[in-house]
Order: C-alpha cells, then structure tokens, then sequence
C-alpha cells in the first residue's frame, strides 16, 4: 500500500458557512479516505465551493437538529468505514499514519468504532488534555435523537483505542464561543425541560463552581494561561446558564 493510496473510508462532514475552516479538515483526511462527503444545511458563504475544490461531494440537507442531521450524513455515505469529523476539526499530524497502520494489520475488524482523542485549541493555543471521541466507525453508527451534545447509541458495540489525535479549533474568537455556548445551554435546557428535569436557583451556581475547580485547578489548566482562563471561564458561565434556563422554564419564564 503506497501513501497515496486511499482505504475503504468515507469522510463525514455536516456544515454551514464554515468556508474558512472546511479546507483544512478535509485535506486532513482526502489522503486516507476513497469518499468525501460535506452534508451542508444551506452555507451562504464560499463553504461548498471550497469542500468541492478538496474533492469532496457536496449535497444539501436543510438543518434537521444536531444528532439527526450526522445520521443523515452517516446514511450517504459509501465505505464500510466512516471517519466522522466536524469541520472545525483536523486530523492531527502522524494520525493518518496510525489509521493506515490499522487497516494495513487488519485490525481493524476487531471493533465497531475506533476511540481517537481530540484536542481543543482556543485562540490559537493548545490547551491541556484530550477527550476520548469515537470517530471511526461502521456505517450503521446513529447517534440518539437529543437537540444538542448528541451521543452515540453505544449498545451493542465494541469500542477499541487508537494512537490518533483530532485537532478541534473551539472558535474564531472568544465572542463567538460565548455566542455558541448561549445558544447550546438553551438547546439544553429545553431539552431537560421536555424530559421533566428540574433544578434549584442554587444549582446552577454550585455546577458552575464546581466544574471550574475541577478543569481550572485539578486538571491543572492553569498552566494554559490567558488562554485556559478565558476558555474555562466561559464553561462555568456556560454551566451557570443552562441551569438558569432551565430553572425559569421550569417556573414558568421564557
């Protein structure tokens, strides 16, 4: 097998109005993958354009929720494996050799998803740590229906580890983090209303406190400095607010 050459893997996408980061996941994974394929929910920039140019075919599926809008993309794909990425992610450097290592063993028919490790970078640093995330998968992978942080239907599955890294660019600026943040705790929120949830006007607070001591202190982000502080403070202000939304829905407010 020469470096060239592609493996029986479909690269994965969902996007909109991602042109200045597209390119860059997939020229990541065009080495490794025999398909691409970019699902966007309607980009008014130059996202399809650009995901054309780097080999990807590009189709349209109007925004169907998170979870719901991966397994659209998942069920066109072609290959007897996926590589699921988003497109403010990258295949970190020597992970294509490690996938091609896999395949070239033949091990890789010994699990239904490999468990590579993604790394986040805020405001142009790298931050401490990883967080394990299943990413190449068979092609009967779905994630459970939710509104927002989507998880996969695990059952039945045999998970393994692979010495590969995804990169994960968490946002062009610190403004646009807290944007995205807002809009999640309300997808979350709303959420947990509908499942009946319900919480105390103290509780967001000691989630919020809690969750930036453990990242901020235990796991030593300190040492990430300006960088690690903006991003796990705007965590805890992330925490804060979910389970304020979700108090006032539960009380009645908006």
């Amino acid at each position: 097998m020469t470096a060239a050459t592609p493996l029986p893997i479909s690269g994965v996408v969902i996007s909109k109005n991602e042109g200045d980061r597209i390119g860059r996941c997939l020229q990541s994974m065009r080495n490794v993958c025999s398909d691409m394929l970019v699902l966007d929910c309607g980009s008014e920039d130059d996202t399809v354009a650009v995901a054309r140019a780097a080999g990807a075919r590009v189709e349209h599926q109007d925004w169907l929720g998170f979870a719901a809008q991966k397994n659209q993309a998942i069920s066109r794909a072609t290959q007897p494996w996926l590589l699921l990425l988003d497109a403010d992610e990258w295949l970190a450097e020597g992970s294509e050799d490690a996938i091609r290592a896999l395949f070239a063993s033949g091990r890789h028919d010994q699990a239904d998803a490999w468990v590579l490790t993604r790394r986040n970078w805020f405001l142009g640093r790298r931050l401490r740590g990883g967080e394990a995330s299943e990413r190449l998968v068979r092609p009967d992978w779905r994630y459970l229906q939710a509104l927002v942080h989507e998880s996969p239907d695990l059952r039945g599955k045999r998970l393994r580890p692979l010495d590969a890294y995804i990169e994960h660019d968490t946002a062009r600026s610190y403004d646009e983090h807290v944007r995205k943040l807002s809009r999640y705790a309300a997808l979350w929120a709303e959420q947990r209303h509908r499942a009946g949830k319900r919480c105390s006007a103290l509780t967001g607070w000691i989630h919020a406190a809690a969750a930036l001591f453990k990242a901020y202190v235990l796991r030593g982000a300190f040492l990430d400095g300006r960088e690690g502080w903006l991003f796990h403070k705007a965590h805890s202000r992330y925490v804060l607010e979910k389970y304020r939304r979700l108090h006032a829905l539960v009380n009645g407010g908006g």
